[in-house]
């Protein structure tokens, strides 16, 4: 499920491990900061979500761009264990090493982002009091994830640039902020970060452990009919 496996391959460890945990703690903090931004600058509701996935959607598209060539841009410990797994058998994913360094990296930077995004707005850093985790946002929580993983998986088995991918996977986590009840966490690490801020972006701690194990179940359904779908084909026959 490499993006561009002889540039990975040609990166460092230590240098990718950098790149997921920068990358992710930007995610984050795009996330945490433009939602204290949308919070403080509307009062609606609905324009507080459009606002905060707006930029959300933009922000991972560009992180994607940049930092994909040295660490694929994972930022997601789920995308993470489905490169493992689906590369393991041509020995072209990640190595059972590398993939506990990169959940490692992709975790602290989450926290980090959260951190920095309260720091930016001069709100304090707190444990979110955001109780989220019902049966609608559990489910939501498989649909989202699995849906992000089965595009991620799709694109690159047919080839796909990392423009197109970028603008896909952002597009897609724009698009899911409102398709789904539980706004389209996708992302464990992402999910354990936003326990950091008790904002518009944060969730309580009670409410994790539900979210990611919803998160795994999605990936696993994605990887499950990516073996359907995608069996077999090539990158230029998905051109």
């Amino acid at each position: 499920m490499t993006l561009d496996a002889p540039t990975v391959t040609r990166s460092a460890l230590w240098r990718r491990a950098i790149a997921e945990f920068l990358g992710t703690a930007l995610l984050v903090a795009i996330v945490v900061g433009s939602g204290i931004a949308a919070e403080r600058l509307s009062t609606d509701p609905g324009l507080q979500l459009l606002e905060n996935a707006i930029a959300t959607a933009l922000g991972l598209g560009v992180l994607i761009l940049l930092l994909a060539p040295v660490s694929e841009a994972h930022f997601n410990p789920v995308v993470s264990l489905a490169d493992a797994i689906l590369g393991r058998k041509d020995r072209t994913g990640l190595t059972a090493p590398a993939l506990v360094i990169y959940v490692i990296a992709q975790i602290a930077g989450a926290s980090a982002g959260a951190v920095l995004a309260n720091a930016m707005f001069a709100a304090p850093t707190a444990i979110s009091t955001t109780a989220r985790a019902t049966p609608a946002t559990f489910l939501a929580e498989i649909v989202a994830t699995g849906g992000l993983v089965l595009l991620i998986i799709g694109l690159t088995r047919t080839g796909r640039s990392v423009p197109v991918i970028a603008t896909a996977v952002g597009s897609y986590i724009g698009a899911a902020y409102w398709f789904t009840s539980s706004t389209s966490f996708a992302n464990p690490a992402v999910t354990i970060g936003r326990i950091f801020t008790d904002t518009f972006a944060g969730i309580a701690p009670a409410s994790v452990i539900p979210f990611v194990g919803a998160q795994v179940i999605g990936a696993a359904v994605a990887l499950g009919l990516a073996s359907v779908l995608f069996s077999g084909i090539t990158a230029k026959q998905g051109e």
